[in-house]
């Protein structure tokens, strides 16, 4: 199983999901986004571009590393999905 970890933001737009969840493994971090997008439709489009790329403000770690859509995942492996954070002042 892969643990992923998405925001309260993305939570509120898909009900059904949670903040911490476990899936089935799967090859990569593009494969388990299409499983997570097959379970809440829409989440593929909030995370990803067409191509298909991750949107340029959501980042995506895997064990703590920054990932792309093609990163491999390992069982056990803790996925978090997170949009990127603006501010300043």
């Amino acid at each position: 199983m892969i643990d992923v970890r998405i925001p309260s933001s993305l939570v509120a737009l898909f009900p059904g999901t949670q903040r911490r969840m476990s899936r089935p493994d799967a090859p990569t971090v593009g494969t388990l986004i299409v499983g997570l997008d097959a379970e809440w439709p829409g989440f593929q489009d909030r995370c990803c571009e067409p191509g298909p790329v991750l949107r340029r403000y959501i980042n995506v770690y895997v064990d703590g590393d920054p990932a792309t859509l093609a990163t491999d995942l390992h069982p056990g492996a803790t996925v978090h999905i997170l949009p990127a954070v603006a501010g300043g002042g």
